[in-house]
């Protein structure tokens, strides 16, 4: 018996933590806080698209309590790594992430009163920032904030010779992945009841781009 307690708790000991660390996180995330608190409503649920590691959700949950923060990612992997955030950080208002991709015409939230996603749409097809857009159009109620954080292109051209080198090494892994243009962003928002609020510069040649819902 306790050779069959002791290989049970070595096999414990031996599982791997599934929680993940992105180091442009501790990098980002005070900045991008800073303007959610200014543009977010101060109570309400929002839901973050492509949470990926759960270190933002964790942060922004803890430093916003008043709002219900629910993450989500389409990705297995991702969403044990912010189940084990979560369950570490042990927070009343972060709820369970979900499985989510913004692609399909069904999301599993219905309603939110801000949708927020972080450095995705550059690392995804462009099909995937029209899903995102047309969801948050259906999830959001007039006056509902959609946030996106990332690097965007200016009329066509690179806000910095770093972005242009990370363009490049992004569509050399993929050719359909790649930093948008903002105009083009703004242009696909707008079709679906968006209007550009503002936009905010941010640490390494990023942009904090803020829409609101019209109708």
């Amino acid at each position: 018996m306790r050779s069959v307690c002791l290989r049970k708790l070595a096999a414990m000991s031996e599982t791997p933590d599934p929680r993940i660390y992105r180091p442009h996180v501790a990098r980002n995330r005070e900045p991008i806080l800073d303007v959610l608190r200014r543009v977010l409503s101060p109570r309400g649920l929002v839901l973050e698209v492509a949470s990926g590691s759960g270190e933002h959700a964790v942060y922004f949950a803890e430093r916003l309590p008043d709002l219900l923060w629910q993450p989500t990612d389409p990705d297995t992997q991702a969403l044990a790594s912010i189940a084990a955030h979560r369950a570490d950080a042990d927070l009343p208002n972060l709820l369970a992430p979900l499985q989510l991709d913004v692609t399909s015409a069904q999301w599993p939230v219905e309603r939110a009163d801000a949708v927020l996603c972080n450095n995705m749409i550059h690392i995804a097809r462009w099909s995937a920032c029209q899903g995102l857009i047309s969801g948050a159009a259906r999830v959001l109620p007039a006056g509902g904030i959609l946030y996106l954080y990332g690097p965007y292109m200016i009329d066509g051209r690179h806000t910095a010779p770093s972005n242009a080198a990370f363009d490049a090494q992004l569509r050399s892994q993929n050719a359909a992945w790649g930093i948008r243009d903002l105009a083009e962003v703004k242009a696909l928002a707008e079709r679906q009841g968006f209007a550009l609020a503002e936009t905010v510069q941010m640490p390494a040649n990023n942009l904090s781009v803020v829409f609101r819902r019209e109708a």
